[in-house]
């Protein structure tokens, strides 16, 4: 139980330092680690990851920036309305499919997006 709650403990602040500083973190650091470390199922991993990013974890952040005039307010509000609809019926679709066909397409994605920002100027 202590061990689980530490594991939580440094996967949260690595994703949030990530988040804060890259913009990156539920997806790409959260959904893995909770399958590598904790042994959640893809599915298990998605869900969790979307249920404590519900919350305003990165209000602080965002305030920062906002501070900083880097936060494009009205791009933020059709982002955030747009996900609201999308994350529905992306849900949706991925409790219906198999957990591993979910997994690779998630691998996928990461590699994709991975080598596109490798190689991109």
């Amino acid at each position: 139980m202590i061990n689980e709650i530490l594991i939580l403990i440094i996967i949260g602040f690595v994703a949030g330092i990530l988040g804060g500083m890259l913009g990156v973190g539920g997806g790409i650091i959260v959904i893995p680690a909770l399958v590598f470390f904790l042994g959640l199922t893809q599915k298990q991993a998605n869900a969790t990851s979307l249920a404590f990013m519900l919350a305003p974890t990165g209000l602080l952040a965002v305030i920062n920036y906002y501070k900083a005039g880097y936060v494009n307010v009205k791009y933020a509000i059709i982002l955030s309305i747009a996900f609201f609809v999308g994350a529905y019926f992306g849900s949706l679709w991925a409790i219906k499919m198999p957990v591993e066909t979910l997994r690779k397409i998630f691998a996928l994605f990461i590699i994709v997006v991975g080598i596109k920002l490798f190689f991109s100027k």
